[in-house]
């Protein structure tokens, strides 16, 4: 049987993770810091449990220099999934609150019903949300969008299909998105994990003024976060699940604006929300509960928060430049990986267009010698003897994917490629 040393793992989530952190988590499974109890045993509203929450959003911020003053950083549950619909509830409804300030200022002295009769009838006319849909992922956030609010409030600004004979694998120019005027949000997904598709750098299209204002941007970083440099403080919100580059599945971390947060946007009352013909989100999703009560409103896995603080410990260690360290190795690593595809044009086809392929998560068909899904198995069946396993495309996609987290290693990436090569020509 193969050991720990011999394998090299390129699953698309949960994503190996390094090995001296498991080391150290599993002591601290076993006894935490000499307290004689294991760190799940311990109370979520222990000062021991408050510490490695503080120091674990303290590490982040620090690694992708996110302005402290100007955002939280929050431990969500239920994954990127969930956030697809915190991130309806939680803007929608901070949009309610800044049109309810503005049009109370508006009608002055009108009555309660007076105000409520005026925004129902701005929500009807001028709530929108976009989605720029470039994947599965962002289709699928989409998807939620429409089911919990309709699709007349929902706004399919670019679809990557329309200009790829039905598929993903390309970004529609900038300048054929269909953005709304004032957007509640507008939502994109960073890195396509499925398709393997990334936005090479931040939407220009979205940036904000020179005053600060501009859109509201909402990313899904789950597979690319950490591996490269994030422009902050052109988000309202960003979000990630931990099992990709941060940790283990079980938590996911949201980064927002604190003008999203009261006293700045207090969320409208489940009455307005009603009033008004729109959801109310479930208390779980609702982001100024969570922050605060410092992602402690119910019982946090402590544990997975621990140890996405002890991989961004162990990031920060190897990187005295922090994020821009990473970003070349994965640069580096990436670059390894698809110029092996590329020098055999005959046996392999990248998947997505070379102005958008994914870093992270990369996607090719094997074509060589017959029936493809036939090539693909004797690829994957001898990659695995190997000890590169974790290879096997999407399942509504097929192929293969060599997901490029930072846990693999410079060697992994270079012994795949040398794999790729001889595969060829074997």
């Amino acid at each position: 049987m193969p050991t720990r040393a011999d394998i090299t793992y390129f699953g698309a989530g949960p994503a190996a993770l390094p090995t001296d952190v498991l080391q150290t988590a599993a002591q601290a499974l076993l006894d935490f810091n000499g307290t004689g109890l294991g760190i799940a045993e311990h109370s979520h509203r222990s000062e021991l449990a408050t510490n490695i929450i503080n120091e674990a959003k303290a590490d982040l911020a620090s690694y992708l220099d996110i302005p402290p003053a100007d955002y939280e950083v929050i431990f969500m549950q239920a994954g990127g999934t969930g956030e697809f619909a915190a991130s309806v509830y939680n803007l929608v409804g901070a949009w309610v609150a800044r049109q309810h300030a503005a049009i109370v200022q508006e009608l002055a002295s009108a009555d309660e019903a007076a105000v409520v009769a005026a925004l129902r009838e701005r929500v009807e006319k001028d709530l929108k949300l976009d989605y720029i849909v470039t994947g599965g992922w962002s289709l699928k956030a989409y998807q939620e969008a429409v089911r919990l609010l309709g699709p007349e409030y929902v706004n399919l600004a670019a679809d990557a299909r329309t200009i790829n004979d039905g598929k993903f694998g390309k970004i529609p120019d900038q300048s054929t998105w269909k953005l709304s005027k004032d957007a509640a949000l507008v939502y994109y997904c960073d890195n396509e994990t499925v398709d393997g598709v990334e936005f090479p750098e931040f939407p220009s299209v979205l940036a904000p003024a020179a005053d600060g204002t501009g859109p509201v941007v909402v990313a899904d970083m789950s597979s690319n976060i950490l591996s490269r440099r994030v422009p902050v403080s052109n988000y309202s919100l960003l979000f990630f699940g931990a099992q990709k580059n941060l940790g283990c599945t079980g938590v996911t971390v949201a980064v927002l604006r604190k003008n999203l947060l009261p006293p700045t946007t207090t969320q409208p009352s489940p009455a307005l929300m009603r009033k008004l013909g729109l959801p109310i989100p479930p208390i779980m999703l609702q982001y100024e509960i969570i922050a605060k009560n410092n992602s402690l409103y119910n019982t946090l896995s402590i544990f997975d928060v621990y140890i996405a603080g002890q991989v961004l410990k162990k990031l920060l260690k190897t990187y005295p430049n922090k994020v821009d360290g990473q970003q070349a190795v994965s640069d580096k690593k990436a670059n390894i990986i698809y110029a092996a595809l590329e020098a055999q044009p005959d046996v392999y086809r990248i998947v997505p267009d070379k102005s958008v392929r994914s870093r992270m998560n990369i996607c090719f068909r094997v074509t060589k010698n017959g029936n493809v899904d036939d090539v693909e198995k004797a690829f994957l069946k001898e990659a695995t003897s190997q000890g590169l396993t974790g290879l096997k495309g999407h399942r509504s996609v097929g192929g293969i994917r060599a997901s490029n987290y930072n846990s693999i290693p410079l060697e992994g990436a270079e012994k795949l490629a040398k794999f790729i090569e001889a595969f060829a020509k074997a």
